[in-house]
């Protein structure tokens, strides 16, 4: 019998959980054809800027980047073909693949390049603003040919030239307009494996193979239809009915993983999943005057016990957090930060030495707390913290809102108190934490950003100094100060690192367990003959 002590340890070796056997096609070669059925939740709010994970796990096969990346996090060939750096890294020259259509039939080219990561991605994108700070131009002195010239050096571009961090974007469809309201976000036009048929709202997405797809003989697929179910309970259930082959996000209730798991024809998957990083925080809005005293915000760290968070709530699929940077890093994580270890008499006694005195009713303060709303695991993730801050006299108010007014009211409005959201750290801190911290990163109407209002000036001379540091060690010195400031202010409190996974029909094959696989393409799925839709 499979219990859970045995996926934990297969899942903290970031091992397959495929305990059946999977049918192959007669001589192991990929099968053309077939309709894969995925889910993705929560329904995303659009489609076209990429910068939320129910948009890229289904913008990914709809956009190629310049690169992707493999197993050991390199760069390789994808809308780029070749590139070369100079040697005071200040000239990045990239030659362009030939022949690429956008799906309309316009040719793909560098001015494509040009005014997406300049007017798109460095302006609007939440980890493009950093990640090119110092891009000044990109020169195109032909249609392939596109040649970034930066102000400094800047390691961390080398980790964001994908599809999900600079995402490339026609320039005859987007220029002149507002990027985040255009309508071509609803309708994308890409270069990808896949072309974007109809997206029907509340039920369902559907993408088509890309005839023209530049890399000759992909996407085996016919067709991928995400499907919008917000049940967990239903999507196992789809699961192994066999009406639905792929669910890479919230897939199913992890009090279900172990009997899913022992499911003919189920694989659960955790590989993919490990240079994304999920980071799950606890934001507090420093505009609010009682969270602008660092003994509440410490107090508030005290009294959430976080192993008993990663074990009842997420049935140790997450392990505390010591640090922003997840321990995963291991060439950036920072050992030996200060600590907010679980102890409620401990945060009584800070609230106390801040003025908040329990009234007559017991209460010391009361505000409201709002759950990211991608699941049920981040709802009871909420209402866990909540029966924390009440033992030391703390109300608090949940609130779950749909995406688009949980973005809103958290980035457009910051109209909020507290907050719980995780972020991706991916493969570079300046590429995925520096976001949470950094003064720049205060940007009205960008999700997934500096959505606290911290500032420091100190903290914005470490991040500035990292960017254009090209020895390695003098920047892991950099970045383990960059954790130790943060740990310090304490703007946020890093409550776990969560260890996701996906689940499908082992009738798929094909799909992407690289580290940065959830947010790879379907381009190189195949359903073998014994599954798929239609």
């Amino acid at each position: 019998m499979l219990n859970r002590r045995d996926i934990l340890r297969l899942t903290a070796a970031g091992a397959s959980l495929a305990f059946m056997p999977i049918a192959r096609a007669a001589d192991g070669t990929p099968v053309r054809g077939g309709h894969l059925v995925s889910i993705v939740v929560p329904e995303p709010q659009n489609l076209g800027i990429a910068v939320s994970n129910p948009t890229i796990v289904i913008a990914a096969n709809i956009f190629d980047g310049l690169v992707t990346y493999d197993a050991a996090s390199q760069p390789r060939p994808q809308l780029a073909e070749s590139w070369e750096q100079s040697a005071d890294g200040r000239t990045i020259t990239f030659r362009l693949r030939k022949g690429v259509k956008w799906h309309d039939g316009t040719p793909f080219t560098s001015a494509d390049v040009k005014y997406s990561i300049l007017e798109v991605v460095k302006k609007t994108h939440p980890r493009g603003i950093g990640t090119y700070r110092h891009l000044e131009d990109i020169e195109t002195p032909d249609d392939h040919t596109a040649i970034f010239k930066l102000a400094l050096p800047s390691p961390v571009i080398w980790s964001g030239l994908s599809s999900n961090e600079t995402q490339i974007l026609p320039k005859h469809l987007y220029e002149g307009t507002d990027p985040l309201t255009n309508p071509f976000n609803t309708k994308p036009i890409g270069t990808g494996p896949f072309v974007f048929k109809e997206w029907v709202r509340g039920s369902h997405v559907t993408l088509e193979h890309n005839p023209d797809y530049w890399d000759a003989g992909k996407p085996y697929l016919d067709k991928i239809t995400f499907k919008v179910v917000p049940d967990a309970g239903a999507r196992a259930a789809a699961l192994e009915t066999g009406e639905v082959q792929y669910i890479p996000l919230s897939p199913v209730p992890l009090s279900d993983v172990a009997r899913l798991a022992r499911q003919p024809g189920i694989t659960v998957e955790t590989r993919g999943w490990e240079a994304v990083a999920p980071i799950y925080f606890f934001d507090f809005n420093l505009r609010r005057k009682p969270f602008q005293d660092v003994r509440v915000r410490r107090a508030i760290a005290h009294a959430i016990d976080r192993r008993a968070l990663a074990q009842t709530v997420w049935y140790d699929f997450a392990v505390p957090a010591t640090s922003s940077v997840p321990s995963s890093q291991k060439q950036f994580h920072a050992p030996g930060l200060p600590q907010y270890e679980y102890d409620p008499k401990k945060a009584e006694a800070l609230l106390d030495e801040a003025g908040l005195k329990r009234g007559a009713d017991g209460v010391r303060l009361r505000f409201n707390h709002l759950n990211i709303p991608y699941g049920d695991d981040y709802k009871r993730s909420g209402e866990f913290i909540r029966q924390q801050l009440k033992r030391i006299g703390i109300e608090v108010e949940l609130v779950n809102y749909d995406l688009p007014t949980f973005l809103r009211k958290v980035y457009t409005d910051y109209d909020f108190d507290t907050q719980s959201v995780f972020y991706a750290a991916l493969s570079d801190p300046q590429l995925g934490v520096q976001r949470r911290f950094w003064t720049k990163a205060i940007q009205p109407g960008s999700a997934w950003s500096n959505a606290s209002g911290y500032s420091n000036p100190e903290f914005d001379a470490v991040v500035a100094e990292a960017a254009v540091e090209p020895d390695v060690e003098k920047r892991r010195a950099l970045l383990a100060r960059f954790q130790l400031i943060a740990q310090t202010d304490l703007p946020s409190i890093s409550l776990l690192e969560l260890k996701p996974f996906r689940v499908w029909s082992s009738s798929l094959k094909g799909v992407d367990v690289s580290p940065v696989g959830v947010y790879a393409s379907l381009g190189s799925a195949w359903l073998a003959p014994s599954g798929g839709k239609g």
